[in-house]
């Protein structure tokens, strides 16, 4: 930049349990990237969860979905509040996924309740691909652990994960 200004990365942070990603929040991420220089995938860490994936096979099973983007991702976790978490980052947003107006409900309280709690943190929501507006992480899980063919609704190194959990 001229004058001897410095350039500040547009940050955002992208909260989820991710058990495991798919295809929807590539979706999501890919066009966060279009509004914000940087994407932090939060793994937020819930004690009361009992997740399939290890926090590990969830951060690797991530990054190896945004490997070609030059560090333009990159993974975390947390346990503690991702407002907090945006600010230690300096991250100027919470990005989140809609899927259908039933998600709009809670994301709008906890969007109010993060602009209570911390007023420099914006929360953007985009809408799901129409292509991945029926998919969750649960459902997927579901039908992997029966049989069902999950090919498309997650990356292929996800099914593979998928299949060996469940053979």
């Amino acid at each position: 930049m001229e004058n001897g200004q410095t350039s500040r990365q547009n940050i955002a942070v992208y909260p989820g349990t991710f058990d495991p990603v798919t295809n929807g929040h590539v979706d999501i991420i890919r066009r966060a990237l279009q509004l914000f220089d940087r994407i932090i995938i939060v793994i937020a860490v819930n004690a009361q969860k009992n997740p399939l994936f290890t926090v590990d096979e969830r951060i690797e099973m991530i990054s190896n979905c945004f490997a070609d983007l030059n560090g333009r991702v990159s993974v975390e976790t947390t346990d503690g509040l991702i407002v907090d978490f945006a600010v230690s980052k300096g991250a100027s947003a919470i990005v989140r996924g809609l899927r259908a107006v039933s998600d709009f409900d809670y994301e709008f309280q906890l969007a109010l309740m993060n602009r209570k709690l911390e007023r420099r943190v914006e929360t953007v929501f985009l809408m799901t691909g129409f292509r991945w507006i029926f998919i969750s992480s649960s459902i997927i899980k579901d039908a992997a652990k029966h049989g069902g063919n999950v090919n498309g609704v997650v990356p292929d190194h996800v099914k593979a994960a998928l299949e060996a959990k469940f053979s």
